[in-house]
């Protein structure tokens, strides 16, 4: 596929006919309500697809501001749409709900003690990736200008997306649904702002990179296929529990000996295995689950390539059967480089520019991707560790620990972002021309 292509070029002299007018008194006043809110949230954490309650509160919100309002968006997704007193362009806001099956282990007072079922297991459910703060920054983004509507230039939409870990199975879900459903027309979107907190940040920093940013994410299932047997004659079966652990070591190779690192970074990762009830018998089969990261296309190709040949290869190897199943999750996360040179004051008068900071891609991913596929799109990275922290927890794990004092920077950013977008002079365009890299 191919990155969507600026076509529109953007004069530091001309972007800007206006610069946002001063908030800080709504600023002041809302961070308190978006920590509460986060708070809540966190306590009151949704799977995927799942998320009523956290819908349920976002819509509340968003109509008594006087927001147009439209539920039940891709399952749960929430759509608001703000119309400024001005005519032009349409900017969109979007923050991710969903909370993971994490068992949270922060001793916290609001600290999630919720329990569901994921995959016909029964898990902790935990905001361990930050969609809380997500969430809450949105909802105060919105009330800041709803209240100062007569100050807009155009049209602001609030994306409030379910199912960004992805949908359960079976089912449909996330971003990808949303566009489906047409959330980025009725009016078409201009351009999509989005941020992610990071635990490992110090408070107060934003990091952004553009050209693509987060990998493109696909998921895989291997299935192996052997015989049972004795566990104490081992020679009269065929054992995949042996060829899994054969098939896990030889995927690390494409990686190691066969991807271009060079070029960009790539992963693959088995990250459950499931064979076999009791101790003194050999399974018949084993089932392998797992994720695939790359930020180069060619490299998406070659890693699949090979890895379905050698998932069949060395079962066969060993006398078993494999298939391996690949499916996609996200594409590539890419800044229009233009659009990023375009909002970069913005971000820097907000923050400091000695706290706007260039990083290189990174291979986690995000559905934000889909997004970024029918409009211009710049996705940044919020500070949300303590300063001066020795010790914070990575994403996704149950001591994710974010500072609250980091919201109100997100709030600010994406408030003075959208109203610095909408009175631009320029329009970006893009080419949906995906044939190349």
């Amino acid at each position: 596929m191919k990155r969507l292509v600026i076509t529109a070029m953007f004069l530091s002299s001309t972007w800007l006919v206006a610069q946002a007018p001063n908030l800080e008194k709504d600023y002041a006043a809302i961070e308190r309500k978006v920590i509460d809110w986060r708070r809540d949230i966190h306590q009151n954490p949704e799977l995927g697809n799942r998320e009523f309650k956290t819908a349920e509160k976002i819509a509340k919100h968003l109509k008594s501001l006087g927001i147009d309002v439209q539920t039940e968006v891709a399952h749960t997704g929430v759509v608001g749409l703000l119309k400024g007193d001005l005519p032009g362009k349409v900017v969109a806001l979007r923050a991710d709900i969903d909370a993971l099956p994490v068992t949270e282990r922060n001793d916290l007072p609001f600290k999630s003690t919720v329990t569901s079922e994921f995959l016909g297991e029964k898990v902790g459910v935990m905001h361990a990736c930050g969609h809380d703060t997500h969430t809450a920054i949105l909802m105060g983004v919105a009330e800041i200008l709803a209240k100062n509507k007569d100050k807009i230039k155009g049209t602001v939409k609030f994306i409030f997306q379910p199912a960004e870990e992805g949908p359960p199975p079976g089912e449909e879900g996330g971003a990808l649904l949303m566009v489906k459903e047409g959330v980025m027309e009725n009016p078409k979107v201009d351009a999509i702002f989005g941020l992610h907190i990071n635990s490992q940040t110090p408070v107060g920093v934003i990091k952004y990179k553009p050209g693509g940013t987060m990998a493109a994410a696909q998921s895989f299932t291997i299935k192996v296929k052997g015989k049972q047997s004795h566990g104490s004659q081992p020679w009269s079966g065929v054992d995949p529990i042996l060829i899994s652990a054969k098939i896990i070591d030889g995927l690390q190779t494409i990686i190691s000996r066969e991807a271009e690192l060079t070029n960009e970074a790539a992963v693959i990762t088995v990250g459950k295995i499931k064979s076999g009830v009791r101790f003194n018998i050999i399974p018949e089969s084993a089932e392998m689950i797992g994720t695939i990261r790359t930020l180069d296309y060619d490299m998406k190709d070659h890693i699949n390539k090979r890895m379905k040949e050698m998932v069949a290869t060395i079962a066969k190897a060993y006398g078993g059967e494999a298939t391996c199943e690949i499916r996609k999750a996200t594409e590539i996360t890419y800044n229009e480089p233009a659009l990023v040179d375009q909002m970069l004051p913005t971000i820097q008068r907000v923050a400091g520019t000695e706290n706007v900071q260039l990083q290189k891609a990174i291979t986690g991913a995000e559905d934000f991707s889909y997004f970024q596929k029918e409009a211009p799109g710049f996705f940044f990275f919020l500070g949300g560790m303590t300063p001066g922290n020795t010790e914070s927890f990575p994403h996704h794990t149950p001591d994710f620990l974010i500072d609250d004092s980091g919201l109100l920077l997100g709030v600010k950013t994406l408030t003075e972002m959208s109203l610095d977008f909408l009175n631009s002079m320029e329009t970006p365009g893009i080419s949906t021309d995906m044939k190349g890299k």
